[in-house]
C-alpha cells in the first residue's frame, strides 16, 4: 500500500532550478467514535504518500488541536498539495467540500484523495480532470443549497398550518417607546431628519421608519396628538380611548 500511495503523490518543485520543493499537507481526522488505530492509519497512509507535515483533526477533546484544517488551508502556500486517506476525512457534506474546493482554487493547490481523485489547481488552466471534478462539484454545491431551501420552505409551511409564529412577532403601536414620541412631532415639522430623528431616540433608521409608518397607519392616527415641538411622554401623545 505505501508503494501505490507513493507513486500517487510526489513532492515537485516550485522554481526552475529545483531547489525550493512544495509542501505536501497531510490531514487526518477522526471523531469519538474511532479507534486510535484508525488514526494512526491514516498517518501512515499519509506519511507513505510522501505527506511532510501532518495536520491531526479531533472533533472533540483538546482545543489546541481543533480547527486544524481551516490552519491547513491557511498556512498552504501556492503549488503545495493536501492528501487525504478518504474524502469523507476531509468533508462531512456536500458544501464543506465544496468549499474546501473552492480555497485548493483559489489558492492554486493540489488535492489528493488517496486511491480515488487528484484534483490539481497549481496551474492558471487546471487538467480536463481537475476542470470536469470542479463543474460537478459546482452543480452539487447548487443542488444541496437548493434542497436545503426547499427543507425550510417546507418547515416554514408545516409550521405555518399548525398555527406557530413564523418570524419575529409584529410590532405593534404600543410597544413603540415613549422617546420617540418625544421627539416624533419635531420630525414631523420638519426640524428633524430621519436620521436624527433615531438617533436622538436611539433606534436605528429602519426602526425608526417602521414607528412612523405603525404612527401613520389610520388605526392608529386617532391615538396620537401633537401638541408642538417635544411632546414629553407617550402617555401625553395618545388621546384617551
Amino acid at each position: 500500500m505505501g508503494k501505490h500511495f507513493e507513486n500517487q503523490v510526489k513532492s515537485t518543485p516550485i522554481s526552475e532550478n529545483n531547489e525550493t520543493f512544495a509542501t505536501i499537507h497531510g490531514y487526518a481526522r477522526c471523531s469519538t467514535s474511532d479507534s486510535k488505530q484508525d488514526i494512526d492509519r491514516q498517518v501512515r497512509e499519509l506519511k507513505a504518500a510522501g505527506a511532510t507535515r501532518i495536520w491531526l483533526e479531533y472533533e472533540h477533546g483538546d482545543a489546541a488541536i481543533k480547527n486544524q484544517q481551516g490552519a491547513m488551508l491557511e498556512a498552504a502556500n501556492s503549488g503545495d498539495s493536501i492528501i487525504v486517506s478518504e474524502v469523507s476525512r476531509l468533508a462531512r457534506s456536500v458544501k464543506q467540500l465544496c468549499t474546501i474546493i473552492d480555497c485548493i482554487r483559489d489558492k492554486h493547490l493540489r488535492l489528493v484523495i488517496l486511491g480515488s481523485i487528484t484534483m490539481d489547481c497549481r496551474m492558471d488552466t487546471p487538467d480536463p480532470m481537475t476542470e470536469a471534478f470542479l463543474q460537478i462539484a459546482g452543480v452539487f454545491s447548487q443542488l444541496e443549497l437548493s434542497m436545503i431551501r426547499q427543507r425550510v420552505k417546507s418547515g416554514m409551511a408545516n409550521a405555518k398550518a399548525k398555527g406557530k409564529q413564523i418570524g419575529r412577532p409584529a410590532t405593534t403601536f404600543d410597544q413603540i417607546p415613549a422617546q420617540f414620541f418625544r421627539y416624533y412631532s419635531l420630525f414631523q415639522t420638519g426640524h428633524l431628519s430621519l436620521t436624527e430623528l433615531a438617533r436622538l431616540a436611539s433606534v436605528s433608521r429602519p426602526t425608526a421608519y417602521k414607528y412612523i409608518h405603525l404612527i401613520k397607519r389610520p388605526a392608529n392616527k386617532s391615538q396620537v396628538e401633537i401638541s408642538g415641538f417635544g411632546s414629553s411622554e407617550k402617555g401625553n401623545t395618545k388621546s384617551s380611548r
